[in-house]
């Protein structure tokens, strides 16, 4: 297989990064990949914890298809053995040990779903109970003494829980170490992982320095936000997309999400350009979260799946109560007209432009069912709006043909 050029493959892995840990040793190993014609291995390790994987399990998954269009192999590692002791990243108290049971069901969960974006000819499952089910008490005191407490509690999560008296359990200690361990078995030359990650991947340049290797490169990646908009994607704070989800219910969850948070899926999500997404902000919102919801969704089930996803929210939506005596408005077509200038032509409660421009701001408006609070938005481009103005006054706008 002959690779695209270095610096190119650098180009492409670096859009949607947080950090990449560096990007100098990274290019290195492009280089010597491209030379020898061997692909680069990339390691990136989940915890069967939870069933379900999500739209932020598949910020990562995405970066790593397109290491896979690069040519090289991605490692999807399935942490059968720590899934039992928990990962403690981000966490404010000791995350409760699962049962071999548990860890068995929801790793065969795992396999299906990834594989709705890995190409599974180019991605090797492993396990790491394979070597961690047989280290003895000795190998792991061994391993242990590769780093000291004063290092563990240099990670942030560690730190603040230790100054406010929270417990951490000696197990939580060994997790960072052992995955740290999982990339000197694995010999993986990059792992993935989010940016509450950092300090687990850079233990794993030490521990293979240790066992003689050239270290991992650490590429970090932003955290995607779950459906309030505020805290991390996850099923535990039940604001998640999951893998699995229905094409119904994918499209019409992320038709729920806020115009800001939208871009951040734009970004983090889809193939979109920096280009075609600044296209997209100068439509309507509602426009480009239905052309993200029918893109996300064809993405995990399937562009016919997605269609049908579309027509029912679209049916629904138009089903939406509305007053039926509400007042209405004829306007002249006019392309220009954003979504300030719909409301103070149509509006016979609001007193002057400042006030709309604050109604909309704060959320008081709503256009065919939707929420819309950017005021330079272009307005819909359709003849008919169904115009909720503050609580109270409903519109119905006509647009005339020119």
């Amino acid at each position: 297989m002959s690779f695209k050029n270095p610096q190119e493959q650098l180009e492409i892995i670096k859009r949607g990064t947080a950090e990449i840990i560096s990007e100098e040793e990274l290019l290195a190993k492009l280089k010597i990949s491209a030379e020898t014609n061997e692909p680069l291995r990339i390691k990136a390790g989940f915890d069967p914890t939870a069933p379900d994987l999500h739209l932020g399990h598949c910020v990562l998954l995405k970066k790593l298809r397109e290491f896979q269009n690069l040519g090289h192999t991605v490692m999807f590692l399935i942490g059968d053995f720590t899934a039992m002791i928990g990962d403690p990243s981000g966490r404010s108290e000791t995350r409760p040990p699962l049962t071999q049971a548990q860890v068995k069901e929801n790793s065969e969960t795992y396999e299906r779903q990834v594989f709705k974006i890995l190409y599974r000819e180019k991605t090797e499952v492993v396990f790491n109970s394979k070597w961690l089910g047989k280290m003895s008490a000795a190998e792991l005191i061994k391993l242990s003494a590769l780093e000291n407490v004063a290092r563990m509690l240099e990670r942030d999560d560690f730190e603040k829980r230790y100054k406010s008296g929270v417990p951490i359990s000696i197990n939580e200690f060994l997790y960072p170490l052992i995955q740290a361990y999982d990339s000197a078995e694995m010999k993986a030359d990059v792992e993935f992982g989010g940016t509450d990650q950092t300090f687990n991947i850079l233990l794993g340049r030490d521990v293979q320095r240790h066992f003689g290797q050239q270290p991992q490169i650490a590429i970090l990646l932003p955290i995607l936000e779950g459906l309030d908009g505020v805290r991390k994607m996850s099923k535990s704070l039940n604001n998640y997309i999951a893998v699995d989800d229905s094409a119904v219910d994918i499209f019409g969850k992320v038709m729920s999400i806020s115009d800001d948070l939208m871009w951040r899926y734009y970004e983090l999500l889809t193939y979109r350009t920096d280009e075609e997404i600044k296209e997209l902000k100068s439509a309507h919102p509602m426009d480009a979260k239905k052309a993200l919801a029918f893109e996300l969704t064809s993405w995990l089930q399937g562009e016919e799946e997605a269609s049908k996803a579309k027509e029912d929210f679209d049916t629904k939506f138009s089903t939406r109560e509305f007053p039926e005596d509400a007042r209405e408005v004829q306007l002249e077509k006019n392309e220009a007209r954003t979504v300030l200038d719909l409301v103070v032509e149509s509006s016979a409660s609001l007193q002057s432009r400042g006030e709309a421009k604050r109604l909309i701001i704060q959320g008081g408006l709503s256009i065919d069912g939707e929420k819309v609070s950017d005021i330079n938005a272009l307005a819909p481009d359709s003849d008919t709006h169904q115009l909720k103005i503050g609580k109270k006054e409903f519109v119905l706008v006509k647009i005339e043909a020119s």
